[in-house]
């Protein structure tokens, strides 16, 4: 009888040398006759382990890691295909601390099934909330969506059951159902994990969501930085089709939906919702003036749900367990979980899903472990390069949408960056700029020549030419973006800027920067 040993196939896990180790485990299985059945699943999620190698046990699967290539025969000698002692052996997969303490919901089959395996996916609970929903009318399937509190996870928090009732609410006609996976935000990877750990996830919320607003063709635009999960959807598209969940009679209902994937150019710009659908229409990259809105007239003119990559994949299981289910995790407004990622100078980097409401200091230390320099954090950014950078003296804020805006700061797709105290804020302060005038469509001027002026303001206040002058004209710049520009990149671009004025004015003084 053969072992199940899972190796991650995450592209992450791949650039620390996971096809490395799968082949090293294969060829040392052969030279000792060993049956080894090798699973390639997604990441868990737990980076600093990574790879992170799952021997499938009687009772439980048991970790090592981070696994080297040229750890595999002391493994093997180790017999660590019956959990024998290792120094890498990390116990229980279930039992690891930053594990056990999460609560993933939208993230609960990552790193666990064989992802592009219908039978897999099914075993483990997927296709349930679709064969529910196809027992539903739309209205209801909408209204459950708008009882479970889910917000849109791609960073504006707007109610995806309100969109999603604008677009039923339209005359019937040729409806889309997009998923935005422009995934650009540094320090994000959720998006890229659930494409490559469960695509089934997405496929199958996606589908639901045709099915609730009448829609019969859906599009995942998807960031050309992603081959990983660019393979990983178009397999798991071609499973779904042929196991009857995806087409023309989707499960005998006499329901259908359609489902393509479609490569961006790699603009930032196409994140916002409006810039993604003129690049899905073949168009250049570009904002549309507002109203009318996407749900109304969207992609080709049509009425068009927009959503992210983790607001999709949470619809199954809403639909699965009930809205109630979904809406007793988080707090006050913000309902449910969110699969937060921890980037930059930390220790324990990874995901981590929570429902709402858990403090950012529990965040990097509890499970972030503090700075991976050991020195101490200074700053965090939450939200992506437009979020605010937010002070040691704040990380008891809770992660939540309001608590975030009430200290000036954004929750956005829930990337979080650490920076310890070493950083130059002023520098951080000009990326933000230039990040924006890099990427700006260019069509409206607060955004185009903004961004830019505020390179060469800020350029100025480093080198101490006219330095409060300039302090104050950067505050004026901030505010012209902040009202004027057509969209959040524009629009949102003075939030890291202005949070640096506020609590890190000091690093604007010295003279020199490198």
């Amino acid at each position: 009888m053969s072992i199940d040993v899972y190796v991650p196939r995450d592209a992450s896990a791949l650039s620390l040398g996971a096809e490395g180790v799968a082949r090293a485990i294969e060829e040392e299985a052969r030279a000792q006759r060993s049956q080894v059945r090798l699973i390639r699943n997604g990441s868990r999620g737990l980076y600093w382990l990574e790879p992170m190698v799952e021997v499938a046990l009687p009772h439980g699967r048991w970790a090592y890691g981070p696994v080297k290539r040229e750890d595999v025969a002391s493994l093997f000698a180790a017999d660590f295909l019956q959990g024998g002692a290792h120094p890498l052996s990390q116990g229980p997969t279930e039992e690891i601390p930053y594990l056990k303490s999460q609560q993933r919901l939208t993230s609960a089959r990552v790193g666990v099934i064989e992802p592009t395996s219908i039978a897999d996916y099914v075993a483990h609970g997927g296709y349930l909330g679709l064969k529910r929903a196809l027992a539903m009318t739309p209205a209801e399937i909408v209204q459950a969506v708008l009882d479970s509190g889910l917000r849109g996870r791609g960073g504006a928090a707007f109610p995806t059951g309100i969109k999603w009732k604008t677009v039923l609410d339209q005359p019937p006609a040729q409806k889309y159902v997009t998923c935005n996976a422009d995934e650009g935000d540094s320090g994000t990877f959720s998006d890229r994990m659930l494409m490559e750990g469960d695509p089934l996830a997405l496929i199958e919320g996606m589908t639901i969501a045709g099915i609730a607003v009448g829609a019969t063709q859906g599009y995942i635009y998807l960031r050309v930085e992603y081959p990983h999960a660019y393979a990983a959807l178009n397999e798991a598209l071609n499973a779904a089709r042929q196991a009857n969940y995806l087409g023309r009679d989707i499960m005998g209902s006499g329901r259908q939906f359609e489902l393509e994937v479609r490569l961006g150019a790699g603009a930032y710009i196409c994140g916002e919702e409006t810039s993604m659908l003129e690049s899905l229409e073949g168009k250049r990259g570009e904002i549309r003036v507002r109203p009318p809105l996407p749900a109304i007239k969207g992609l080709f003119g049509q009425p068009t749900v927009v959503n992210n990559v983790v607001t999709l994949a949470s619809i199954p299981i809403i639909l699965a367990r009930g809205a109630a289910y979904y809406r007793d995790f988080g707090t006050g407004k913000s309902r449910g979980t969110l699969p937060l990622q921890l980037a930059g100078n930390v220790r324990r980097g990874g995901l981590v899903e929570r429902a709402f409401g858990l403090s950012l200091r529990e965040l990097l230390y509890d499970y972030g472990g503090g700075s991976a320099s050991g020195r101490p954090i200074r700053a965090v950014q939450v939200g992506g390069p437009l979020g605010a950078y937010i002070p040691a003296s704040q990380f008891d804020v809770a992660i939540d949408y309001e608590a975030l805006t009430g200290i000036g700061a954004l929750l956005g797709h829930g990337g979080v960056v650490v920076f310890d105290d070493t950083v130059d804020m002023a520098h951080m302060a000009r990326y933000a700029m230039e990040f924006c005038a890099i990427e700006s469509c260019g069509k409206c001027t607060p955004c185009r020549i903004g961004s830019t002026r505020g390179v060469e303001v800020i350029d100025r206040i480093i080198e101490g030419v006219e330095r409060e002058r300039n302090l104050v004209l950067l505050e004026d710049l901030c505010e012209t973006m902040l009202q004027g520009s057509l969209c959040g990149l524009g629009g949102m671009t003075p939030f890291p800027v202005q949070s640096i004025l506020k609590h890190f004015r000091e690093d604007f003084h010295a003279r020199t920067r490198h």
